[in-house]
């Protein structure tokens, strides 16, 4: 058999090879084993990136442009490391609100409008044609170079391949991609049939590179001394390129906003998605894939080059083994070709079929009242009979791209071209997710103009290339005006003819769209989708308030006529599983039923489509424009008012919160009042009602022993002096808390004021038989304070400490010394301590910790909230630890004072 008739066979057998692996996977999908639902297959589908242009063009750039076909993939590899954020997002949003495709995801984000996703959907085919015309103009021309070396293909003569590849694509992208209603039912076996289709491709690719370097040249070596004998050492240097360095920042990220717009890498990652987790593994698989079927691109183009083969070096992988004998070579570098282009063009068109049947034709269609579709109890397969011919007239169209233009310029240049068109929706969906003032308006004439300029810069040059149009409009300018050439637009030149293009269409796009945003006021609608958009992960399906009635009947018959019988009856049993019986006929349907409709229809006519659809049945009547515009309106005022509720009701339960907070605070402090109150009053009466009874006493019997009476007056004296200190502790705290406080500040030395402290307490502790302990750090010890309250809070630490002591064996320790800038002064106790839960609250002037401890100690709690305090007052530290002794260790800091400080100077 003629070569060129094996590479037909073998197209036809891998055709239906793939069919076959699509259709087991299908199957079990049926069965509810999924195939796809793991992260492998999920990135080898990513891999639908890698088209007839990686396989053929890329070698095509690097023989006459050396590394310039890099930046086509390190894009995609530096948008991986976004994937977990943007990615992420786009599949929340997707997931949630039932999207379809790219155009569907840009209208339902800007009110659901059918004009922009019109727009889009035109974008979209207009930018895919050039792309599609090169997997054609790819495998047309392998066929064609095989044809040469098939002398007994007299079948083939004459023939047009590239027609002939068309049709043959677009049968199988068919029954491929057209056997379902429902855009968002996951395409499992298509899916399974790509990542079968990357594998293919990449072993196909590696085997070429393999045998190339070690078998037709004795490796690397061979190959880099015959490109110095053709004098072509260029090509391994930047400067063989041709880019400058904006190029090669231009054209990175041009590759790099592909990876988030063309339709096919949309459908496979975002559609077709089966679980988020999937995305965090493919960060790391699709770059090193991206990497594996890269690594012999150079080494096939120079050796390519080195072989000086002629014709065109797109043809580099095919020409190449044909011209060393190797048939069977030749052939799987044109089946890696083949299968590369067939993943392409089936994801592409189904993708392309969906947006052009649920944004394009069936809009057109419900509105045509000659139809009367109304009318018709089922329209499934009206709607997959538009998206089968849809791909046909795609793939057509791209035929006739090759034709008129294609067939004139290399792979990789066409590939670029359409780049730049898909690269005009990337604006409106980067600030669709994250800025919530981006509006309808701003977006259409933002993507109208980019668009406009796409054309104005790439398209109107090459048809002048073709003799369409007249070359003194890209050398001159349109009426002579130099400034309005398309290749040097404004002035603008010295760039690679794509990165000029993308330059001026970005900056026209993302300036209306900003500008225009900045100016109009969104309408309810844009507002409510912008909001779930940017905020997907705090928000949910949004519940429809609407006006009107509808009958269960009337959306069934509405959902049987768009969906088919069996897609209608799952719905409905969705609804009937959620709120747990099924509703009649004759029953009114609620918002939760018109909610679920409609997102079932939009799987099938998209968001703008199937909003208009639902609302024709809502109050049982089909309804003009008008009508439908004006409840559309009403309801969008309930959307806005529920939100407004909704943020308002947040705001006043945060504000309750706080109050409620406060409250419990002021009921807590006033509890502590009364209890403070209580406790004083409580110390104030022990001591009255003491020197009461003892005056009593001596006033009553004027006959006791003198011995008896001289201990009477000692305690009437005593307890005048405890009441004495109470009073002075409440005056005390007053004072200090509102300022009044008179404060003695001088030089003082804190060995002699600690010093003074022990003796006046010696007789607390010989009472409470503990042993009091000094450790006294020598040198200079002078502070700045008021003397008399250090020494006040010196033996309240004393005091405190005193309390807590064992019965028997008690021990207080005092240690003072200098650390550089500050004096530490520690008393320590072998009580119980302080737990690190109540370390804060002895500090607490209304609550007296050991309330919460065991039986509660004489005073009123106010000692150590005074002593906080003075000390702080002075620049000091107080605060409670863990002591040595066991018990527990109140320490307090105060500042070495400078030796210019004014108190110092004073003396």
């Amino acid at each position: 058999m003629a070569l060129v008739g094996t590479a037909l066979t073998l197209s036809i057998l891998y055709l239906a090879a793939l069919f076959a692996v699509a259709s087991f996977g299908d199957r079990r999908a049926g069965q509810g084993r999924s195939v796809i639902a793991n992260p492998y297959v999920y990135t080898l589908s990513l891999a639908v990136y890698c088209t007839a242009w990686t396989f053929f063009g890329s070698v095509g750039l690097a023989a006459t442009g050396g590394l310039a076909f890099m930046p086509v993939y390190l894009g995609p590899t530096l948008a991986a490391l976004l994937f977990a954020f943007v990615l992420r997002k786009i599949l929340l949003i997707t997931k949630a609100y039932g999207i379809t495709s790219i155009a569907d995801f840009i209208s339902a984000r800007y009110g659901k409008s059918g004009l922009l996703a019109g727009l889009v959907t035109i974008v979209a085919v207009v930018g895919t044609v050039p792309y599609m015309s090169i997997q054609l103009n790819a495998v047309a021309a392998s066929l064609e170079l095989m044809l040469v070396h098939s002398p007994n293909a007299a079948f083939m003569t004459g023939a047009d391949s590239a027609l002939l590849v068309a049709l043959l694509l677009a049968v199988f992208s068919i029954l491929f991609g057209t056997r379902h209603i429902d855009a968002t039912e996951h395409h499992q076996g298509m899916v399974l049939a790509v990542a079968v289709e990357s594998i293919v491709k990449l072993l196909c690719f590696v085997t070429l590179g393999v045998v190339v370097t070690f078998w037709l040249f004795d490796g690397p070596g061979a190959i880099l001394e015959g490109l110095r004998e053709a004098g072509r050492g260029d090509l391994l240097t930047l400067a063989g390129t041709g880019y400058g360095n904006a190029d090669w920042i231009l054209l990175t990220a041009l590759s790099a906003l592909a990876m988030l717009v063309l339709p096919r890498q949309f459908q496979v990652a975002v559609i077709e998605n089966v679980e988020l987790p999937h995305v965090r593994r493919s960060i790391w698989l699709f770059p090193l894939y991206l990497f594996a079927i890269n690594l012999f691109v150079l080494p096939i183009a120079l050796a390519g080059v080195a072989s000086a083969l002629g014709g065109s070096p797109d043809s580099i992988v095919v020409a190449l083994p044909l011209a060393a004998g190797h048939d069977w070579l030749a052939l799987v570098a044109y089946l890696g070709g083949f299968s590369a282009a067939t993943a392409m063009v089936i994801v592409e068109t189904v993708a392309l079929s969906t947006m052009v049947s649920n944004d394009l034709v069936m809009p057109v269609l419900l509105r045509i009242k000659a139809l009367r579709l109304e009318r018709w109890h089922d329209l499934s397969r009206l709607i997959l009979m538009v998206r089968r011919v849809a791909i046909l007239l795609v793939l057509l169209l791209g035929y006739v791209f090759f034709q008129l233009i294609g067939n004139r310029y290399g792979l990789a240049s066409i590939g670029l071209i359409a780049f730049c068109a898909m690269a005009q929706l990337a604006p409106l969906i980067i600030a669709g997710i994250y800025w919530r003032e981006a509006a309808l308006p701003g977006a259409v004439l933002g993507l109208a103009a980019g668009f406009a300029v796409w054309i104005y810069t790439l398209i109107v040059p090459a048809m002048a290339g073709t003799g369409t149009l007249s070359i003194t409009l890209v050398t001159e300018g349109p009426a002579g005006i130099g400034l309005l050439r398309p290749t040097a637009l404004f002035g603008l030149s010295g760039l690679h003819p794509v990165s000029h293009a993308l330059v001026w269409s970005l900056t026209a796009n993302v300036g209306l769209l900003v500008l225009v945003s900045l100016l109009v006021r969104q309408n309810k609608l844009e507002r409510l989708q912008a909001l779930l958009f940017v905020d997907v992960e705090s928000s949910r399906a949004s519940t429809r308030l609407w006006r009107g009635e509808a009958q269960v009947g009337a959306l069934l018959d509405l959902l049987r006529r768009f969906l088919g019988p069996e897609r209608a009856e799952a719905v409905l049993a969705s609804d009937a599983a959620a709120r747990g019986r099924a509703l009649a006929r004759d029953e009114a349907a609620d918002a939760a039923l018109v909610q679920l409709s409609e997102r079932g229809l939009a799987r099938a006519l998209g968001a703008a489509s199937a909003r208009v659809v639902v609302g024709s049945v809502v109050r049982g009547e089909v309804m003009g424009p008008d009508e439908l515009m004006e409840i559309l309106d009403e309801t969008q005022k309930v959307l806005e008012y529920s939100h407004r509720l909704e943020e308002k009701s947040l705001a006043l339960e945060e504000a309750t919160g706080e109050l409620r907070r406060a409250n419990e605070r002021l009921q807590q402090l006033d509890r502590l009042k009364d209890d403070f109150i209580a406790t004083v009053s409580h110390e104030l009466r022990t001591p009255l009602t003491s020197i009461r009874s003892f005056s009593e006493i001596l006033h009553d019997t004027p006959d006791l022993e003198p011995a008896e009476r001289q201990h009477f007056l000692h305690i009437v004296i005593r307890e005048s002096e405890r009441l004495t200190r109470l009073i002075n502790d409440v005056l005390d705290l007053s004072k200090i808390e509102s300022g009044r406080m008179e404060w003695h500040v001088g030089p003082c030395d804190l060995r002699d004021t600690v010093q003074e402290a022990v003796a006046a307490s010696e007789g607390l502790m010989a009472e409470k038989k503990a042993r009091l302990e000094c450790e006294l750090e020598a040198g200079a010890s002078v502070v700045v304070c008021d003397r008399d309250r250090l020494l006040q809070v010196l033996i309240n630490l004393l005091s405190n400490a005193s309390k807590f002591l064992p019965a028997e064996d008690g021990r207080v320790r005092l240690i003072m010394r200098r650390h550089r800038d500050r004096f530490e002064v520690r008393v320590e106790d072998n009580g119980p301590g302080v737990p690190p839960a109540y370390r804060e609250a002895v500090f607490e002037k209304f609550r007296q910790v050991s309330d919460d401890l065991k039986s509660r100690p004489k005073g009123t709690g106010l000692g150590l909230p005074i002593s906080r305090h003075i000390i702080e007052h002075f620049g000091g530290r107080i605060w409670v630890e863990d002591a040595a002794l066991g018990g527990a260790a109140l320490c307090f800091t105060l500042p070495v004072p400078r030796a210019d400080h004014p108190a110092l100077a004073a003396e």
